[in-house]
């Protein structure tokens, strides 16, 4: 008996998230995001964030990937372990993190994965777009994530409430990209800011002080070409580092389990 899959194997969802391409993109408006968020400090809390950046945002991907892909009962264990770790670094501090902290990284997932889907690859559907939200409100219910919103179009706007209030340039961020220059080397850490340019909803963009135009935009066009013949695999490998090339050849591996 086949079992039921948590995200259905025509959803735009598993497209979007089957490809190392768009993959890297959120990854990019992630580390971002991550770096300016008020509750930054439950990342700094462990000491594992700023020892091995790259690694941790990884792991985050790599967990809503488990999602996307499993059969619905191996994603509510995953979702089942992360709240556990989420309860023990909770206890450890002996507070609990806050629920629009939750929210918050459930809607940049949302928005990461539209907007990289359309930078890489072609327009979503309003319908597309409502699929992206869905799958991962689903998420956010089985974590027991409060007051989510009801719709896509109320995610939009408590999305945009979000990026007003939540967000603050301080030192953990000045910190956590130091980090990335650090993990990433001078020519790999450019083209992250370059990419976040990109992807980053303006108030992001602003408050890290990254301007408007990104020489990225120059270069989108020849590197979807250059997918038909795929030199995109030789580009990735210059621009990755060694450590994490055979973790992002391994997004390409669509699998259902």
């Amino acid at each position: 008996m086949k079992k039921e899959l948590f995200v259905a194997e025509d959803s735009i969802v598993r497209e979007i998230w089957g490809k190392s391409d768009t993959i890297l993109f959120i990854f990019a408006g992630a580390s971002a995001e991550f770096a300016l968020n008020k509750a930054v400090d439950w990342l700094y809390f462990t000491g594992r964030l700023p020892k091995d950046p790259l690694g941790r945002l990884f792991s985050t991907v790599d967990y809503a990937r488990q999602i996307v892909f499993s059969d619905k009962e191996t994603a509510l264990r995953a979702i089942e372990n992360m709240n556990r770790i989420h309860a023990s670094v909770g206890q450890q501090r002996g507070s609990h993190i806050p629920q629009w902290a939750y929210r918050d990284v459930l809607f940049m997932l949302i928005d990461y994965s539209i907007k990289a889907y359309e930078l890489l690859e072609r327009p979503l559907e309003i319908s597309e777009k409502k699929e992206v939200f869905k799958v991962f409100w689903e998420v956010g219910l089985r974590m027991g994530i409060q007051e989510l919103p009801v719709n896509f179009e109320y995610y939009q706007t408590s999305r945009s409430l979000h990026l007003q209030q939540h967000l603050l340039r301080g030192e953990f961020t000045d910190d956590l990209y130091r980090q990335y220059r650090k993990h990433l080397g001078w020519t790999r850490y450019r083209m992250l800011l370059e990419t976040q340019i990109l992807i980053l909803p303006e108030v992001v963009r602003k408050q890290l002080g990254l301007r408007k135009f990104s020489i990225l935009s120059l270069f989108l066009f020849a590197y979807k070409f250059s997918r038909n013949f795929h030199l995109d695999e030789f580009l990735k490998a210059m621009i990755l580092p060694s450590d994490y090339k055979k973790e992002i050849r391994a997004l390409d591996r669509i699998s259902t389990h």
